[in-house]
């Protein structure tokens, strides 16, 4: 019976890297169902596979690991076993758009952003915290306390504008909802967030703030049907 993984690597970003590594995986027995590239920079890319192994053995999968580090410049980052039920993360992201951009108020869509959010990032647990009063507005598996979720975003918020860029723990990500006042923080553990999914998690963050901010605008319109339109 196959077994499925997910296997992260680092690899040169050259000609030929990709097949020496699946040409690794093919001599255990393995087939790639799947691949992500997740982070490339500095002649190096991070990769994200979908490897299918003839058994479920740990020492299969050690065997997996030692034949990887042959390939030269390659490095595992981790390998995982897949949800029961693996899903395209391009299609899954989509679906997840479309969900958002269809919620019928200003609050279900951030509680919908939260939930949605933790399964197409990858994330653990996730949050969304009001960033004036520290409020945790909703969350998803066993997120940090309120107190935590705010002095996070806070302190990554003054380090980046010190240090020009993402800053804090790799294994924790956040995206502001600039018109609601709130943060969308994601987190896992010990897994550092690549580019990709740091973009995915802005790109739905910013999804969700613009239909925020049309359908509070249309909720006091409708409230105060003077105002015209």
């Amino acid at each position: 019976m196959k077994t499925t993984y997910i296997l992260r690597v680092w690899m040169p970003d050259r000609p030929g890297a990709l097949g020496a590594l699946a040409s690794r995986i093919g001599a255990v027995g393995g087939d790639v169902a799947g691949i992500d590239i997740l982070e490339r920079g500095a002649g190096r890319v991070i990769d994200e596979l979908v490897v299918e192994l003839p058994g479920d053995e740990q020492e299969l999968v050690d065997l997996l690991v030692a034949e990887i580090h042959q390939v030269d410049g390659v490095d595992v980052e981790s390998i995982r076993p897949a949800e029961v039920t693996l899903r395209d993360p391009r299609l899954d992201a989509l679906e997840t758009a479309a969900m958002l951009v269809g919620a019928p108020t200003a609050e279900d869509a951030v509680l919908e952003l939260c939930s949605h959010a933790v399964r197409t990032v990858g994330a653990v647990w996730g949050a969304i915290v009001d960033l004036e009063t520290g409020e945790l507005i909703t969350s998803e598996g066993d997120a940090p306390t309120p107190g935590w979720l705010a002095a996070f975003v806070a302190g990554s918020q003054s380090s980046a504008r010190v240090a020009g860029g993402d800053t804090g723990p790799g294994d924790v990500v956040w995206a502001p909802l600039p018109a609601a006042g709130y943060a969308l923080v994601l987190g896992r553990n010990g897994e550092a967030y690549r580019a990709r999914e740091r973009r995915q998690a802005a790109a739905l963050a910013r999804i969700v703030d613009a239909r925020f901010r049309d359908l509070k605008l249309l909720a006091s319109r409708l409230a105060h049907p003077s105002t015209g339109w």
